[in-house]
């Protein structure tokens, strides 16, 4: 099981020709254990692996494919870094597969909602991110709606966990993450964000995943390779306002802001 008992960054790796950010620059094995060791070097806790775009409009890949990226990464990752690596991925065969190849983490944008995951992720040893997303990478930013969108998310997490709970898998291997940016405007994304302690009453470990999202861009007006400062700002925030893994591209300067939130707040 993965230590959280202080905030701690998990590294994007994101081995896609498509994400948002960093899109097919580490496809290449060799590219991504450079980079995942530097990560570790700068401060991560946690090297997440993701071989499907998740950003707005993203299409969804075949399970060969993404099989096909991560994988190979995991696996000369797993012997290349010394911290848990986490796989971000929806399909149970991936997680499986994953797993088996040295993962310690199913980070799943779907929650565990598709065909055969709570199943999979029960009879391994993984620890489990359950995300609220509204609809799907294809369609969530189409006009999202919510009654009361902290209510909704907790609600949401809430039955995820009661479902997790209910297919065998222990609570003590739950995270929950908001999903920021996932079927959400920059005012559901900001209220969320201002009330993540709201969250902390599934007494569960919270994951925030802000880095270069499109809400830093459009309130700042800056373009992805320009959001560093915000970014950091909002991991600040987040690590505040009670979250223990702040999912990040700049390991370097968001360890930094979690290490300066953990000592202002031991006093």
């Amino acid at each position: 099981m993965i230590n959280l008992a202080e905030p701690c960054v998990m590294g994007v790796l994101n081995v896609t020709p498509d994400s948002f950010s960093d899109g097919g620059v580490f496809l290449h094995a060799q590219a991504a254990i450079d980079h995942a060791c530097a990560m570790e070097e700068a401060g991560a806790a946690i090297i997440d692996v993701g071989g499907e775009s998740t950003r707005p409009g993203a299409k969804p890949v075949t399970l060969p494919e993404e099989l096909d990226r991560v994988l190979p990464v995991v696996e000369a990752v797993r012997s290349s870094v010394s911290i848990p690596i986490s796989v971000d991925t929806s399909k149970p065969a991936v997680m499986q597969a994953a797993c088996n190849a040295g993962a310690q983490l199913i980070n799943d944008v779907r929650a565990l909602t598709e065909p055969g995951a709570l199943e999979v992720a029960a009879a391994l040893d993984a620890s489990i991110c359950l995300m609220h997303m509204q609809g799907t990478p294809t369609t969530m930013q189409n006009n999202p709606v919510y009654n009361d969108v902290v209510e909704d998310v907790r609600d949401f997490l809430a039955a995820r966990v009661k479902a997790a709970e209910a297919a065998g898998i222990e609570r003590g291997r739950l995270i929950i993450d908001p999903g920021f940016g996932f079927g959400k405007t920059d005012e559901h994304n900001a209220k969320l964000l201002a009330n993540l302690s709201e969250l902390a009453v599934l007494g569960l470990p919270i994951l925030a995943g802000l880095s270069r999202k499109s809400l830093v861009g459009r309130v700042l007006g800056r373009p992805i390779e320009e959001r560093l400062a915000g970014s950091v700002a909002a991991a600040t925030l987040a690590v505040w306002n009670g979250a223990s893994i702040i999912r990040a591209h700049d390991v370097a300067e968001t360890f930094d802001s979690v290490r300066l939130v953990q000592f202002i707040r031991s006093f």
